[in-house]
Parts: structure tokens; C-alpha cells; sequence
């Protein structure tokens, strides 16, 4: 017994040591006195309560911390485990409360915070296989063969990039995901038109056009046939059309925001009035494809001309005033870097923004959900990560061109240009989101990290037309993929908009289920006449140029 509670002793020891030098580092800082002094005492106090108890049951320790990470009956069953267990999750109590009590300007403490859980999240005693008592007893039961099994999938994820989230093996675009019939009709250096076949005999005169994220693959709308918002859309009687970006390579890296916007999202417009004969169209945009949208939109309105009959946008930015977690990531000098090394002003030519970058940094975002618990599985356990259509479509990234990218980073989330009117110009034009006249739908999802809700709602202030908001339960992605047929969730609706968001979810109604069927009777009204159904895809200048989804999608960065 004496073995065992020395075992024990050395790494909780070494755990308290560095602890204690990350304390140490964080006294530094300009932490009050009297609540340093008080953290240290209740440290103290937590941790020999913790030794003591484990030395009075004999090293057999009935703990069993609340932390989904050390859940599982091994960890219980193992006394030096479960010891472990509890001395980390205090020290991470108590480093977070230190990078709390630290008194700096809010964005410093919040990124002070971020710095802190991510050492905590990286440091905890599961992720490493000498202190995880279900890794080794998997090794055990298997002979080795977990822990050899591990290396071989720590090799093949090293040689493709990226942490297996799931298993890819088993998707494939077109194939199985991104499956709704259609054809490409149009093709430029940035992006591919795909217009969906008509599942319903009539079908709206004015078409929808939908403007996804340039940062993702657009298939998450279109991911399985019982969870695709572009299906979904097309069976309410909508002729819809999609904009899928190109993955940027080096060809086309010295594209700017301005060629995103006319070459993009306004040339997809024209297209659309011109085979659909309509002068205006419905417009969505989803994330920074609304950002897109709505910007296209106004260096139209600012040329005279109102495109658009109707715009939805699905969790995205217009007002970057509050951009959440991300802010942490944006600052003066952070931006001048981006700009130096793959911008206009780069010494060397502009460069591309990885995409790799990109989706390691919305993982680390929520380290344990989409890293660790991978890191565990798949190299500790040997396991082989379960099929999941979301997550390959996670792991499916997008390189974006650097001056693009960098106009982006300065004009919304370091400066937030966007929301003065005129303060910037796009393809010529000054950029006023007051001057689209269209009605609005405007969705937001309440646990979103990445748009933060009531950022969204600010988007009321700055529209001018009719507007409607929803909000929604869950995330950034699970919020907005919600078919009604699963009957999952729930949303919140009401007609005022009061300046306060808080004002607004306080009078709000809550309804069970998906959002969808309340867009689609909000669309409805605004689709025009219904007339037959196209037989045939494009126009006579715009013939099919391939199947949907394309070739543009199934580029891998």
C-alpha cells in the first residue's frame, strides 16, 4: 500500500509542481493582493483535504470527479486515477480563477482566459497514456495491439494533415454526401453556379439564390437528403440555385474582397436574373456568406439597382462589434502580420490563407469536443473514429486568397467598417447596408460561439426593410441544420424588435421543433406567382456544365 500511495504522491507532486509554476508566472501579473492570498489558501486548504482523504481510505479513493473526461469505471476504480483526476481539476479551478482575478483591459483578461483553458484542456492526466486507466487496460485486453493501432493512425493523420474527427473512408462528395440532384450552368475562376432539379411540378417565379461560406465546403447545407436545408428548400417549390466556392490555390491568390463581391456573389446574381427572367431574386446567405451577400447588395443599391426581392441570413456578421471568442485572435498587430505575409503588402506576393489554419483554429475553439477526445480515441485507444457526415465536412477545409482574407480581418473584425455608412468603398461603391430595401429574415442560434447571437440581431439595427428575426436553440452549425422530420430543438420568435436583444428574447415565444417551416412560409410570401417547373436546367447561354456538385467542391485544400 505504501507503493501505491507513493506512486500516487509522485505525479499528483508533479501535477502541484506545475500548478504551482503557472500560479507563479500568474502572480506576476497585476493580480490584487489580498485575493492572491486568498486563492493560495484555498488551494492549500483543497489540496490536503484531497491527500488526506485519499490517505484515509487507504489509497483507495471514492472519488469520482464530475467531468464526463473520467467518467468511465476505470477511472473510479482506480484510486491513484481518480486522485489524479481530482488534484487536476483542481488546479484547473484554480488557474482559471487566477487569469479572472487578473485586472487588465477585458480583451487582455479574455485572452489571458483562453491562453490558461487551453493549457488546462492540453495538460489533462487522460490525454496521456501513463495516467489514463482505460487506455491502458484497453492495451492490456488487446495484447499491445491498441497502442499499435494508435501509431498507425498518428502516422496516416501526420501524413494527411489533419485529426481524424471521423471516418473519411467512408464519405464521399457526391457519392453519399452533397447527393441533391442538379447541374452546374455557370463557372468563373471563383466559384461554380449549381441549379437544383425541380422536385415539385410548379415552382416559384422569383428563384432563391443561396450564398454559402467562401471559409467551408458549401455541402453542409446539403449533407444527407434527410438533413438538407438546399433539398428542403427545393421541395417547398423553390428553383434554387447555390454559389459553390473554388478551394483557392496559387492561381487565383491575389484575389481581393472586391473580385469576391462583382465577380462573385453579383455575377451569380446575374446569371440567376437572366435565366430565371426576374429582376429580383431571393437572396441567403449563411455565415460570412451573408457578410458577402448583404455587401454585394449594397455596392448594388448604391449603383440604383435593388436585386434582391428578399434576404435570409443565417448566423452571420454585419456589425462586428462583438465578435465573441474570436476577438482574442484580432488585433492591430496580428492583422499587419497577415498583411506582410500573404496581403497586397507582401514581399513576396500574396499568399493563401490555409485551411487547415482555419479549422484548427474553430477546433481549438472547443478543444475537448474536437480535439483531445479525437486524441484520446484514435492514438491512445487505437479506436477508429465513428462515421459522421458533420464532422467530414469539418475536416473538409478551404484555402482562401490572402488579400481577400486580410481585407476581411481589418475592415469587420478589427475595425468594423462595415457598419459606418460609406466608410469603405467595395468595387467602387460606398458600403451602405441602409440602403437595401428587401425584407429580412434573420436567424441566430442561441449557444453559437462563432456568431454570437445577439451580434446577429444587431443586423436589425442596420437593415432598413421589413425584418423578422428568429433565434434558435444549439450552435453555430447544429442550430441551423434542424429538419423539421427529427422534431429536434426549439426556436423563439416575436414581432418587436426592441434595440436591447435581451428585450427581445424576454418577450419572446418559444416553439418546439425546427425553424425551417416558419422560413418557409416567410419565403412563400415572397416567391411571386408559381408557374410549371423548368425541363431543363441553365438558359441557352448557360447550358449544364456537370452534374452537381461540381468539381470546384470536391478540390481538397
Amino acid at each position: 500500500m505504501k507503493r501505491t500511495t507513493s506512486s500516487a504522491y509522485e505525479p499528483a507532486q508533479a501535477l502541484g509542481e506545475h500548478v504551482g509554476e503557472a500560479m507563479a508566472a500568474l502572480a506576476r501579473l497585476n493580480i490584487p493582493a489580498e485575493r492572491l492570498a486568498a486563492l493560495q489558501t484555498e488551494y492549500l486548504k483543497e489540496a490536503a483535504a484531497l491527500w488526506n482523504g485519499f490517505i484515509s481510505a487507504g489509497g483507495h479513493s471514492a472519488l469520482k470527479p464530475d467531468d464526463r473526461r473520467f467518467a468511465a469505471k476505470e477511472w473510479a476504480e482506480n484510486p491513484v486515477a481518480a486522485y489524479l483526476a481530482s488534484v487536476y481539476l483542481l488546479n484547473a479551478r484554480t488557474l482559471l480563477n487566477l487569469a479572472e482575478s487578473v485586472q487588465a483591459d477585458e480583451k487582455t483578461r479574455a485572452r489571458l482566459r483562453f491562453a490558461v483553458q487551453q493549457w488546462i484542456d492540453a495538460t489533462a492526466p487522460s490525454n496521456f497514456l501513463a495516467f489514463n486507466p482505460e487506455a491502458q487496460r484497453r492495451a492490456l485486453e488487446t495484447g499491445g495491439q491498441s497502442i499499435a493501432q494508435g501509431l498507425r493512425q498518428l502516422l496516416a493523420d501526420i501524413r494527411q494533415g489533419h485529426l481524424s474527427q471521423t471516418d473519411e473512408s467512408v464519405f464521399e462528395v457526391g457519392r453519399n454526401v452533397a447527393t441533391t440532384a442538379g447541374s452546374v450552368i455557370f463557372e468563373n475562376e471563383i466559384f461554380q453556379l449549381i441549379e437544383y432539379k425541380p422536385l415539385t411540378t410548379k415552382v416559384y417565379e422569383r428563384p432563391l439564390l443561396i450564398v454559402p461560406p467562401c471559409i467551408n465546403k458549401y455541402y453542409i447545407l446539403d449533407l444527407q437528403p434527410d438533413n438538407s436545408f438546399i433539398r428542403y428548400a427545393v421541395e417547398q417549390g423553390h428553383r434554387v440555385f447555390v454559389m459553390s466556392w473554388r478551394n483557392a490555390d496559387e492561381s487565383i491568390a491575389h484575389l481581393t474582397w472586391d473580385d469576391y463581391i462583382d465577380q462573385g456573389v453579383i455575377r451569380a446574381l446575374r446569371v440567376v436574373q437572366e435565366v430565371s427572367g426576374q429582376e429580383q431574386v431571393n437572396t441567403l446567405g449563411f455565415c460570412i456568406g451573408g457578410t458577402i451577400l448583404a455587401t454585394a447588395l449594397a455596392v448594388l443599391a448604391a449603383r440604383g439597382e435593388q436585386a434582391a426581392h428578399s434576404v435570409t441570413l443565417l448566423t452571420s456578421f454585419l456589425d462586428f462589434s462583438d465578435t465573441g471568442v474570436l476577438d482574442i485572435f484580432v488585433d492591430e498587430a496580428s492583422v499587419q502580420l497577415r498583411e506582410m505575409t500573404i496581403g497586397q503588402r507582401s514581399p513576396t506576393g500574396p499568399g493563401l490563407l490555409k485551411g487547415q489554419e482555419l479549422a484548427a483554429t474553430f477546433s481549438f475553439l472547443r478543444p475537448n469536443d474536437l480535439v483531445w477526445n479525437y486524441v484520446v480515441g484514435n492514438y491512445l485507444k487505437g479506436e477508429t473514429p465513428p462515421p459522421f457526415d458533420l464532422l467530414y465536412w469539418n475536416s473538409d477545409s478551404t484555402n482562401l486568397p490572402g488579400p481577400m482574407y486580410c481585407w476581411y480581418l481589418r475592415n469587420t473584425y478589427l475595425e468594423n467598417n462595415l457598419t459606418v455608412p460609406g466608410k469603405v468603398r467595395v468595387c467602387g461603391e460606398p458600403v451602405d447596408f441602409g440602403r437595401i430595401q428587401a425584407p429580412a429574415f434573420i436567424y441566430a442560434s442561441r449557444e453559437d460561439h462563432i456568431v454570437p447571437w445577439q451580434s446577429a440581431y444587431a443586423s436589425t439595427r442596420l437593415l432598413k426593410g421589413k425584418k423578422q428575426f428568429v433565434l434558435g436553440a444549439s450552435g453555430h452549425i447544429a442550430g441551423v441544420i434542424n429538419p423539421p422530420l427529427k422534431n429536434k430543438r426549439s426556436f423563439w420568435t416575436q414581432p418587436k424588435l426592441p434595440a436591447d436583444p435581451q428585450a427581445w428574447l424576454a418577450g419572446a415565444t418559444e416553439h418546439p421543433g425546427s425553424w425551417w417551416p416558419s422560413w418557409a412560409g416567410w419565403l412563400a410570401g415572397h416567391g411571386g406567382r408559381q408557374i410549371p417547373a423548368p425541363r431543363r436546367p441553365g438558359h441557352r447561354r448557360y447550358p449544364p456544365i456537370e452534374p452537381a456538385p461540381g468539381r470546384y467542391v470536391k478540390a481538397r485544400a
